[in-house]
């Protein structure tokens, strides 16, 4: 098992067995230790039944793993992303215990997390960095795409007078050749994660009707701009004051010059920071395999780990891509 005593012991493991190093964790711990527990006092119902609380917080029986160990085992299941049944017989518990503390837990991850385009403009911080990612679109602030995850295949019901009502079809990617579950990604230039939608369905949400649905282009200040690919062709006559770096995209009998390929292969080099930050998402496996779970859960996992991203990429952050 994962336990903060064994990592101690073998340090060097902990990025690839919970995402970050000890010393990330333990910063984590610290912020996650006080938060939890104000959560509990607070709660007045109960975990399972979801019934008016009888006991104070805190009551009946004590858990085996202290609460370091808990989180250190979400973070373990995170990345690795086993059943439960795998994840009990590693921690000696049985399969509804473990999905106790995965629940508690996530929860307070989940109420920890915030990203900057969901506070009020007032409070939003300006980008003032020397460092900035993109010397050449120095007015970027948001580097935008969606990322997709394969589902397990849902299970079509009935309505009320008998008749099956199709709850695949929303869900099927063409694009995946699967049923997947999106979201909307948008990155500061240096990778940060600043906005994240919820989760909708891969097959009946285009790229661009999900940008128009979360209207983030309206959240940038007058002199921020927004770095898009190709599948937002189009965002423009929504947002006509908005600035946008697209790639130019071919139309029929119109081709693209060479000067139009090399700007493309220009903005590419820019837009790939938000590529990286998804890859950084796809380390943890709950986020690169077949989401196993219900579907309503899996917005608040996202958020769980794009807010552990981020504090990777505060720790480390990704290398610059100034042009060459």
């Amino acid at each position: 098992m994962v336990t903060y005593t064994k990592l101690r012991q073998h340090p060097k493991a902990a990025p690839s067995l919970i995402g970050m190093r000890l010393s990330d964790f333990d910063a984590l711990y610290a912020e996650f230790e006080e938060i939890h527990a104000q959560r509990v006092r607070e709660s007045s119902l109960t975990r399972r039944g979801r019934k008016p609380r009888q006991r104070a917080a805190g009551a009946g029986r004590r858990h085996r793993y202290p609460l370091r160990d808990r989180l250190l085992m979400t973070l373990f299941w995170l990345r690795a992303y086993m059943t439960y049944e795998v994840l009990g017989f590693f921690y000696d518990l049985n399969k509804t215990n473990v999905e106790d503390i995965l629940h508690a837990v996530v929860a307070t991850l989940e109420h920890m997390t915030t990203f900057t385009f969901e506070r009020p403009r007032a409070d939003r911080p300006k980008l003032r960095s020397a460092q900035a990612v993109m010397d050449a679109f120095p007015d970027v602030r948001l580097v935008i795409d969606a990322k997709e995850q394969r589902i397990q295949r849902p299970q079509n019901t009935k309505d009320d007078h008998g008749q099956t009502r199709d709850t695949q079809r929303p869900y099927y990617s063409g694009k995946k050749k699967a049923h997947t579950l999106k979201n909307q990604v948008g990155v500061r230039p240096d990778g940060l994660i600043e906005a994240l939608s919820d989760s909708v369905p891969g097959g009946a949400t285009h790229d661009l009707t999900l940008l128009r649905q979360t209207n983030l282009l309206s959240e940038l200040e007058s002199d921020e701009a927004a770095m898009l690919d190709k599948g937002y062709d189009g965002i423009q006559n929504n947002y006509p004051d908005v600035r946008l770096h697209q790639p130019y995209k071919a139309r029929r009998n119109h081709p693209l010059t060479e000067e139009l390929k090399a700007f493309n292969r220009h903005l590419s080099r820019y837009r790939i920071v938000v590529e990286h930050t998804n890859a950084l998402l796809n380390k943890f496996q709950v986020l690169a395999q077949v989401f196993r779970h219900a579907r309503a859960w899996h917005g608040r996992i996202i958020r769980v780990v794009a807010g552990l991203v981020n504090r990777r990429i505060q720790a480390n952050p990704l290398k610059t891509y100034a042009a060459a």
